[in-house]
């Protein structure tokens, strides 16, 4: 497969996963000094890597947002939290597979980055959840079932 190929690979994953409208905004403002790294995560991360047969899709964005998460980087993270919502197909993350990814992660990269991880992602659900048919709406924590009702928690 030539470089070209692999470059058109990654360019449909990456438009799948993130959205026509991200990819050619990121496409669009390539210079002379960013196109050789917009060709190299196109070919390499985005066809090398999200291509590979070894995880579907759905569990490559659970990674990325625990990753992006723990490292505190909130423009990729509020980047995949919306596109992970609003995805077109099966690696769509529910509102509660998200909450779940966050969850977890609050344990492994701290409360503080999840505060703000649940703070960005609560933000991008407002602006998404009727899109998505996800009703938003106030609750008392000290009412909070952590294992829904009457079911037990996982091993």
């Amino acid at each position: 497969m030539s470089r070209e190929e692999d470059f058109e690979r990654g360019l449909a994953n990456r438009r799948a996963v993130l959205g026509d409208e991200w990819v050619q905004r990121s496409l669009d403002r390539a210079t002379t000094f960013t196109a050789d790294y917009q060709n190299m995560i196109t070919r390499y991360a985005w066809h090398d890597i999200w291509s590979r047969p070894g995880l579907p899709h759905k569990a490559r964005r659970m990674m990325v947002l625990a990753v992006t998460l723990s490292l505190g980087r909130w423009e990729e993270f509020e980047l995949h939290v919306r596109a992970a919502l609003t995805a077109p197909d099966e690696s769509r993350l529910t509102p509660d597979e998200l909450k779940e990814v966050l969850l977890q992660n609050a344990i492994y990269a701290g409360v503080p980055a999840a505060n703000t991880a649940f703070n960005l992602a609560q933000n991008i659900l407002r602006e998404v959840a009727a899109q998505i048919g996800y009703d938003l709406a106030s609750a008392d924590p000290r009412q909070a079932d952590l294992f829904g009702a009457g079911s037990q928690p996982q091993p």
